[in-house]
């Protein structure tokens, strides 16, 4: 497999692959947003998650990819600093938000930071057909996150705190989705990043969540949650893996821009599995989003 993704780099076949994986990350991600804001308190669910992942990732990282190259462990620290904060910031937006007001803005903000980190770091450039789609892409993404706060009917008192959260979260996110393109690059082995990123990555929210479901009065059920974060990780690395893959195949601009069509199936996900209203101008504002990923994969 590791070949197969090493010969594709660079070549058509690679980009149409690159393609289809950013939007399979997407369907996955808005699933993986959903499971964490869903049934289970925030912080539990990422802990629940994470220890699954990190669990699931260990013996691959020890017994079946190459070992990391020695310069690849301060990648791995900074990867991990980033995604730490990350998910500290995540955790507290969900808590404070409603979801489809939160989750597109911290996708809409992740995007354009994300094609400006490209820039700097691998000198990617997009063309001006491009810009238009990101822009477009930027207009409904906004736009259906300002839709759904007009219509909210509860949790309006702390929804400014989880907008500003939401914001610096998806600065981080571009933060985390650039430099995890460059550690993806800079391994000969691309799984040898993911298996030994998804172990590190997943040592810090088991022990807060653990902390956390302590102090509870009334915690969940424990086996319902860890049963909830076995899935959770299993979407968590298909989702990161395949977005991490697309951007080690083609543009990380590109492939970030495309996961964002993730807002779209935050959007269904929401109606349909946490009964939350969708109309015809979210419909709308979701087309909308969807021509800006087109414009961008067409115009380049």
């Amino acid at each position: 497999m590791s070949d197969l993704i090493i010969l594709l780099e660079g070549t058509e076949a690679g980009h149409r692959a690159a393609m289809m994986l950013a939007l399979m990350a997407a369907f996955l991600h808005a699933l993986f947003g959903a499971m964490q804001k869903g049934r289970f308190d925030p912080w539990l669910s990422r802990g629940a998650i994470d220890g699954a992942y990190a669990l699931m990732a260990a013996p691959f990282a020890f017994f079946v990819v190459p070992f990391p190259e020695p310069h690849m462990w301060v990648i791995f620290l900074a990867a991990w600093v980033i995604h730490t904060i990350y998910k500290l910031l995540m955790a507290m937006a969900y808590t404070r938000g409603a979801y489809t007001v939160v989750y597109p803005v911290v996708r809409g903000t992740g995007p354009l930071f994300t094609v400006i980190g490209a820039w700097l770091l691998f000198g990617e450039v997009f063309t001006w057909i491009q810009w238009l789609g990101v822009f477009t892409l930027l207009a409904g993404i906004y736009g259906l996150a300002a839709f759904n706060l007009r219509t909210l009917s509860v949790g309006r008192d702390t929804m400014p705190m989880a907008l500003a959260l939401a914001v610096m979260t998806g600065l981080f996110v571009a933060g985390y989705t650039t430099w995890d393109a460059y550690g993806i690059r800079a391994t000969a082995d691309p799984f040898t990043f993911l298996a030994w990123f998804f172990m590190i990555d997943g040592l810090v929210f088991p022990v807060i969540a653990g902390l956390r479901y302590r102090s509870m009065i009334t915690p969940p059920p424990l086996i319902p949650l860890l049963r909830m974060g076995a899935i959770g990780a299993v979407i968590a690395i298909a989702s990161f893996g395949s977005i991490m893959l697309a951007t080690r195949l083609d543009k990380v601009g590109e492939a970030a821009v495309l996961r964002e069509t993730s807002t779209v199936f935050a959007a269904l996900i929401g109606w349909l599995m946490l009964r939350e209203r969708v109309g015809r101008a979210q419909i709308a504002l979701m087309a909308l989003i969807a021509a800006g990923a087109v414009i961008v994969e067409m115009g380049g």
